[in-house]
């Protein structure tokens, strides 16, 4: 009869030990799985919504700027070698090291046209790159060709014209093909057409005004990207809107902290249940530990015992803890997000390291119980018969 034979019938023989072992395991395994397969999905899913929530890196043209003031009056500023951005010069930006994390790049072009009796801001705009820079942009009508306007809320009630009318300005007549719907920002008051249309309405042939980016943040090396695209151009200025950025590291960073810290709790506390109980199997079975070492069972013999049954325990606690808790988080979603499609695979390096972790845990806890047997002198084991 080998060791493991030993162990396997010791765990038969006793299997409300094993039971008890096995169901402390599985519910911490278990509960961990269940957390960090939640968060991360949560994770995941805060932050596809926030990298759909617009730009989060502005480019606009280097400028020096003089304050002036006269008798202890402030007379404004003015701004001087105004540093011109161009649209070839973007080729720049989406060659740069990390350029893998621009989801978007959104040049734009702004200046004044009038429309009638009006003086109105004209935006020119890279319609496709706005369905990731400005996802809230809901329109009656649809996105202009390049003989179309796409008009604010605020200006098409001030100029009077929807969808289908004409906007006349600068000779040229252009069809309304749609109007926004109320944003609450600036855009309510701009009209809005292709980027090349502006450029030519406003003789700014290849000009741009400004650049929007929109960056992927997840593990997003923000600060990384802004002084490549600095190198790119080095006639821009490169802003990183922080808020936003912060925001949104700061928040899965507190869901991480937040499984991690709830994880290690669980561990700990499935530790030392296997701790005492198996404490508890080793008094039990004092008389039995005797009469091993009398017929010549030697102290690694009887570790070898007591740490194989922990093995087998846990390793079945580490498999089982990694569905339960797989099938825990999935409930969990369906509750707290129903309806949002959002996932939990089946995770492979997520089920190994809920395996390594319960045989560790199990392990680690029996060390002691298992030293303790190792220790007992035969005589006195065999007394307690």
């Amino acid at each position: 009869m080998t060791l493991k034979d030993i162990a396997m019938r010791n765990l038969l023989r006793r299997k409300a030990k094993a039971a008890f072992v096995l169901i402390g395991l599985l519910i911490g395994v278990s509960t961990v799985v269940g957390l960090i397969s939640f968060v991360d999905a949560m994770s995941h899913d805060v932050n596809r919504k926030l990298e759909k929530y617009g730009a989060n890196i502005i480019i606009v043209p280097k400028t020096e700027n003089l304050s002036l003031t006269y008798g202890g009056l402030a007379l404004g500023g003015v701004s001087f070698d105004t540093q011109e951005l161009r649209q070839a010069d973007l080729e720049n930006v989406r060659s740069i090291k990390n350029a893998r994390n621009i989801a978007a790049l959104g040049p734009l072009v702004l200046g004044v046209i009038n429309a009638g009796s009006h003086k109105v801001v004209l935006a020119g705009v890279d319609f496709e790159a706005s369905r990731i820079l400005k996802p809230w942009w809901k329109a009656e009508g649809t996105f202009p060709d390049e003989k179309g306007v796409l008009l604010g809320a605020e200006a098409s009630r001030v100029l009077g014209l929807h969808v289908g009318d004409r906007l006349r300005t600068k000779n040229r007549e252009l069809l309304v093909s749609g109007v926004l719907h109320v944003t609450g920002s600036q855009d309510d008051q701009l009209i809005f057409s292709r980027l090349e249309t502006a450029q030519s309405l406003l003789d700014r042939p290849g000009g741009i005004s400004m650049v929007e980016v929109a960056a992927l943040c997840k593990d997003c090396p923000i600060d990384d990207m802004v002084r490549q695209i600095s190198v790119a151009l080095p006639d821009a200025k490169v802003m990183a809107i922080q808020q936003v950025v912060k925001g949104r590291m700061e928040t899965l960073d507190h869901f991480k902290k937040f499984s991690y810290g709830v994880s290690s709790v669980v561990v700990l506390v499935g530790s030392l249940v296997v701790l005492v109980t198996m404490m508890g199997s080793v008094r039990e079975r004092t008389g039995e530990i005797g009469v091993f070492r009398a017929i010549g069972f030697r102290r690694s013999h009887v570790m070898r015992i007591v740490l194989l049954e922990a093995a087998v325990v846990s390793g079945l606690a580490g498999a089982l803890g990694y569905l339960a808790g797989l099938g825990a988080s999935k409930a969990a979603l369906f509750f707290f997000m129903k309806g949002q499609g959002i996932s939990i695979p089946f995770d492979l390096r997520l089920a190994g390291a809920a395996f390594v972790l319960a045989l560790l845990t199990g392990l680690v806890s029996s060390a002691y119980p298992a030293v303790l047997a190792a220790r007992l002198d035969p005589n006195e084991a065999l007394r307690a018969l």
